[in-house]
């Protein structure tokens, strides 16, 4: 059975807030999205070194539409990219991904659900954000990156608050890189924004961080930075072949003839 939409979301140490945030989405979905068989919550719990793994499978019973999956840790971008591809074999028609942290609304997803039928990517835009003035400064220089490289700006192409359509997902899944790089959601914009995709930027609310404290420091963040950087520049190499593989017109199934 297909799923009209997934929401999906990596978690990692966050059990000062994760049953919050799944109830918050949950009510989203139970006062805007019925009958509940058309939608599901995929959380992965990206072996979590805290409670929230525990508490994830002792909600479960609650949610009927929640599925928790379990991995080793991994990082961010690889338990982004496992929750997609769970939710492609879930065969959903729209992936919402956001993160589990309760930075953001969950009412704003709406903003994004109206504008589906304009296109299969549509990004949220984080206009006031409530990070360190470090991050901050590095959001400025991964968009210079992004135009110098791409010759394309976007304005939160990182942003985990995006709306996009199954099929294209799966499309885009198949021309990520391997192995999965450090930041997969600013390759999928990327990838989108290339192949004509008019991503909207829709702007959303982000709250100050109030539980649990950001696993990536100045130091580190500098070295991911560089290391991303890298990536996205030997990808400008392969882009061009990844465009035409996702414009290229999906085979049609024959059905067989009807005999009657």
């Amino acid at each position: 059975m297909s799923v009209l939409l997934s929401i999906v979301m990596p978690a990692y140490n966050e059990e000062e807030c994760i049953e919050v945030v799944v109830g918050n989405w949950m009510a989203l979905l139970d006062q805007h999205f019925q009958p509940q068989g058309e939608t599901r919550l995929v959380v992965v719990n990206d072996g979590s070194k805290d409670r929230t793994g525990l508490i994830l499978d002792g909600i479960k019973d609650r949610y009927p539409r929640l599925v928790v999956v379990h991995q080793l840790n991994g990082g961010h971008g690889n338990a982004v990219v496992h929750a997609y591809r769970k939710a492609v074999e879930l065969d959903s028609e729209y992936v919402f991904q956001t993160d589990s942290d309760d930075q953001f609304v969950p009412q704003d997803l709406l903003r994004l659900w109206e504008k589906r039928k304009e296109s299969d990517f549509i990004l949220g835009y984080r206009q006031v954000r409530h990070d360190a003035p470090f991050r901050l400064f590095v959001t400025k220089v991964l968009q210079a990156s992004l135009f110098a490289i791409y010759g394309t700006f976007i304005s939160d192409s990182n942003i985990p608050f995006r709306l996009i359509k199954g099929d294209f997902l799966k499309k885009l899944l198949a021309q990520l890189p391997h192995p999965v790089p450090f930041a997969p959601n600013i390759f999928l914009a990327v990838m989108a924004k290339k192949s004509g995709q008019n991503l909207l930027d829709l702007p959303i609310t982000h709250k100050e961080r109030a539980t649990g404290e950001v696993s990536i420091k100045k130091m580190k963040l500098l070295k991911v930075c560089w290391q991303s950087f890298k990536e996205l520049a030997q990808f400008r190499l392969e882009l061009n072949d990844k465009i035409r593989a996702i414009k290229r017109p999906q085979p049609t199934v024959s059905q067989p003839a009807r005999i009657d």
